[in-house]
């Protein structure tokens, strides 16, 4: 058998197993996986190296115009080489629907702009802030049709926020289509009242952001997003999980069986709400919603990316420049209100955990697997296509040098936001050699893949859906409000 590329001598992790073998590449696709294949006609000693699955970041903003009506600093080049860089092989970011857009348009113009641009593979989760009729029974059926089988909704923000009326309907929608639901959960009006009643007493500055935040908008909102899933069963996922008592509400309505799951990212890991507190406006360089909280509630993440609360680990990169087009709209007069909300984090969501989760012992490798490939795989429709190292899977592989030391700095990365909250950290285990479908994007440091290289994925059903807890329907209720399987079964109950 003749190989296009083999990759020799490595130790091979998957979510499930660790081992040494050699990968035959052919077209693209891994087609043999043995001790001692024959060298490819391009040949890659990767000894000394941990080979992984290349990673899946299934929560990104990329070229996307903000719910406050701003855009993105990464557009899909910047933000795919960038993804590139730090391991990861595909992106799942949003096409983001605004209360006037037209849903077939938006997803037109999202395809348009990431085929010219893209370098690794991609996918979106649609945005969705004007469920009306022909939304839910024309538009978001046909995308479901086209791959894109994940949305998300708000619960906060003026211009992106739906009722909980709104809400069962979307989730109805997407149980009857076998699409995901993602919720960005905090109470909107209590983040509201809060921040009205800081300004009025003056109190402007970013660490005044995390105030507003409080916690207990982020609990209160999952709770009632879980409440809602819950009443008409259909699974939902909460996205970028931050605090203690949230990730404890989660974990207590996945004891009871409710159809809950949920995501955590790396400024929860690593950032607190104190960071925010520096002089001037070098605060906002930490503020995201919800914000980072406090070393226990850092903690409780861990724990619960360790025990399975929390399935996936994502970056919510949501870069925006520190200056008048991102951060700053108003220079150092801008409040903590008017300052768009999000930190990058797509090229060190990888090399974080591997640090701290892995070489630090925390974690095991094939955990580190999972958390940041193949649950993000099997949760969004994506496998066995992405996500592990198989015969017939795509090679998506990414070689990692455990030894390497890196400190963190923007002038390292390969974003477009300048800065990075995580400058001086430094960090042990580094991606050298990344490979999508097979061919070079990064080799040593260069970027090999050409401009528009990446490919849209379809996705199928996510996987969750399948399952036979995700079938159970609560009989009489059911029947009475006309509700179908999330699983797309025609079971009667």
């Amino acid at each position: 058998m003749a190989f296009d590329l083999t990759i020799r001598n490595g130790r091979i992790s998957n979510a499930d197993a660790t081992f040494e073998a050699d990968i035959g590449i052919q077209q693209g696709r891994i087609t043999a996986i043995a001790p001692g294949l024959p060298p490819g006609r391009e040949d890659v000693d990767a000894t000394g190296r941990w080979v992984l699955p290349g990673g899946i970041d299934s929560h990104c903003h990329i070229e996307q115009l903000s719910g406050m009506g701003v855009m993105c600093a990464d557009d899909f080049y910047s933000g795919t080489v960038s993804a590139a860089f730090g391991g990861t092989t595909t992106i799942l970011s949003f096409a983001a629907q605004h209360r006037n857009d037209s849903i077939p348009e938006v997803l037109a113009d999202y395809h348009r702009r990431a085929a010219e641009k893209a370098v690794i593979d991609y996918g979106f989760h649609l945005i969705l802030t004007h469920p009306d009729e022909q939304a839910l029974r024309e538009h978001l059926p046909r995308a479901v049709r086209d791959g894109i089988s994940s949305l998300k909704v708000y619960m906060t923000y003026d211009r992106l926020k739906l009722d909980d009326y709104q809400l069962l309907d979307v989730m109805d929608t997407a149980g009857e289509l076998g699409a995901l639901v993602m919720m960005h959960a905090e109470n909107h009006d209590m983040i509201r009242w809060v921040a009205h009643r800081l300004l009025e007493r003056g109190h402007t500055a970013p660490r005044f952001h995390a105030v507003a935040h409080d916690a207990l908008a982020e609990t209160e909102a999952t709770h009632r997003a879980i409440a809602l899933a819950r009443l008409i069963d259909v699974p939902v996922l909460i996205v970028h999980v931050a605090g203690r008592e949230t990730v404890d509400v989660i974990r207590a309505a996945q004891k009871l069986g409710a159809p809950v799951l949920a995501e955590s990212c790396p400024q929860y890991l690593f950032l607190e709400a104190r960071n925010s507190d520096l002089a001037g406006m070098e605060g906002a360089k930490f503020c995201c919603s919800p914000p980072p909280r406090d070393a226990d509630s850092q903690q409780a993440v861990w724990q619960g990316l360790l025990d399975g609360t929390l399935g996936v680990f994502s970056s919510d990169h949501a870069p925006y420049r520190f200056d008048a087009s991102g951060k700053l709209p108003k220079g150092e007069a801008t409040t903590f209100k008017e300052m768009a909300n999000g930190v990058p984090g797509i090229e060190l969501r990888l090399p974080l955990l591997f640090s701290e989760g892995v070489m630090s012992g925390r974690m095991s490798i094939e955990q580190f697997v999972a958390l940041t490939a193949t649950n993000h795989a099997r949760l969004y429709g994506l496998a066995p296509r992405k996500g592990s190292i198989a015969v017939g899977a795509d090679a998506d592989i990414a070689l990692w040098d455990p030894q390497r030391v890196v400190e963190v700095s923007a002038g390292l990365l390969h974003d477009n936001v300048g800065y990075t909250p995580y400058e001086g950290r430094r960090i042990t285990g580094w991606p050298t050699m990344v490979f999508s479908r097979g061919r070079y994007v990064v080799r040593d440091g260069e970027l090999l893949a050409a401009r528009g290289s990446g490919e849209f994925i379809p996705r199928g059903r996510p996987g969750v859906l399948r399952t036979a807890a995700s079938c159970a329907r609560r009989g009489e209720f059911s029947e009475l409000l006309g509700l179908k399987p999330a699983c797309g079964c025609d079971h009667p109950d």
